[in-house]
């Protein structure tokens, strides 16, 4: 049968015992370098990858997209508003909505919330918070009964459960005959929400109509809220909607709420990338250390060649092979490491947290509460492409090296 001679050397040089051990253990260590590399670059990236994910899921899935609210005045008509709003092609949904910030107190426990005032019905048009109930229901939010629905982490620190009175302290101060007063208002506990995220630890939700007597709006919201298909298109496409309102209006979208998150993340991600990427050439260029021993130890291997009628392209293809073999193998078994953990890490962060019952994302420092991971195919690709091209690249010089002995030189002392 016939074997391409270069191929077939190389191949057996690859798995030959040799006489030198230190040369088999660089080889050792280069395939594995090579190996712990691509594995970690793989896993780090779909980490990012998961953060990613879950700050436009999460985060985003619960704070406006964009907002549009009265310059000076509330917005009375709303509803023709939002009418008009979701004509345009790229909007999902709008909702009414009353923002307040204040304190909310339990049994001596205080912490500062933001309050959204919503209407239900509108509201799952623009946030997954009705996904996310962990007990009670949105609906639950009757005009009137002055009801509350608190975050998870908010919730615990207050020490409040289904049923319980909180009482919401606003920055406003009412003027009686008995003095200066705080703006106090007594709520019930009617629902908990988890997102896992840091927004359970500060925000709340009552009802719109509730809200505007704690505000003392008479009448209207102070805006409303936008989803868009494209969340991205957020800060143009909410700009152009004003513009098409006759009256003047604020615009606000979620890049200045939380857009330098989104934007770390992304810089994180890449400046993360490239690092690990150096790790990976490092221990790809491992592969010309090997090689030049390899040469240096097949000298007179070389000169038999040589005068048997190889030709120095086939000397240096010869060798280009025996690297790319330890590239190859080191990339591919890399390859499928990171693959597993990429796709295994969450539930093992998990395992090992519920092991030794301590939590690495803490939703109260961090904006998730867990290890996210996201495999992208288009990453491994790359990774993987980039791994076998620096290891093809690395073999060219030892190669070239083996190709230029001499014969008569090479066998002079043997």
């Amino acid at each position: 049968m016939f074997r391409p001679v270069p191929l077939f050397i190389g191949w057996r040089y690859t798995g030959a015992k040799r006489r030198n051990h230190f040369i088999s253990f660089i080889s050792l260590v280069s395939t594995l370098g090579l190996t712990l590399g691509v594995a970690v670059l793989i896993l780090v990236l779909s980490v990012m990858n998961g953060f990613d994910r879950e700050l436009r899921q999460r985060i985003l899935g619960m704070v406006p997209h964009a907002t549009l609210s009265g310059y000076r005045e509330t917005i009375s008509d709303w509803p023709a508003l939002i009418e008009r709003v979701q004509q345009q092609p790229k909007v999902e949904g709008a909702a009414p909505y009353i923002e307040a910030q204040g304190m909310l107190t339990n049994q001596g426990r205080v912490q500062g919330t933001l309050v959204y005032g919503i209407d239900p019905a509108y509201e799952k048009q623009v946030s997954i918070i009705g996904n996310h109930m962990l007990y009670g229901e949105l609906e639950a939010l009757q005009p009137g009964e002055f009801g509350i629905v608190l975050g998870d982490i908010l919730a615990r620190i207050l020490g409040a459960k289904l049923g319980d009175k909180v009482t919401l302290v606003l920055p406003e101060a009412s003027i009686s005959v008995a003095g200066v007063f705080p703006r106090l208002k007594r709520f019930t506990v009617v629902g908990v929400f988890k997102v896992g995220a840091e927004l359970d630890a500060s925000m709340a939700y009552v009802h719109l109509k509730d809200a505007a007597k704690i505000k003392r709006i008479p009448e209207g919201v102070e805006g409303i809220r936008l989803k868009l298909d494209n969340l991205f298109d957020a800060p143009v496409e909410v700009r152009r909607i004003a513009r098409t309102e006759s009256r003047q209006m604020r615009t606000s979208d979620w890049t200045r709420t939380h857009g330098n998150l989104f934007q770390a993340i992304q810089l994180e991600k890449k400046m993360i990338g490239l690092l690990l990427f150096i790790i990976v050439a490092v221990a790809a260029f491992n592969i010309v250390s090997t090689l030049i021993m390899v040469v240096t130890d097949k000298r007179a291997d070389i000169a038999i060649l040589r005068t048997m009628g190889a030709s120095s392209g086939t000397i240096m293809r010869t060798f280009m092979v025996q690297g790319g073999v330890i590239g190859c193998f080191g990339t591919l078994v890399g390859t499928a490491l990171g693959v597993v953990l990429a796709l295994t890490v969450s539930d093992l962060v998990a395992w090992i947290e519920e092991l030794f019952n301590f939590q690495i994302l803490s939703a109260e420092v961090y904006f998730i509460s867990y290890l996210p991971s996201q495999l992208k195919w288009e990453d491994v690709a790359l990774i993987c492409g980039s791994s076998l091209l620096i290891s093809l690249l690395a073999t060219v010089y030892p190669a070239w090296r083996a190709a230029q002995t001499h014969p008569a030189e090479a066998l002079r002392y043997e």
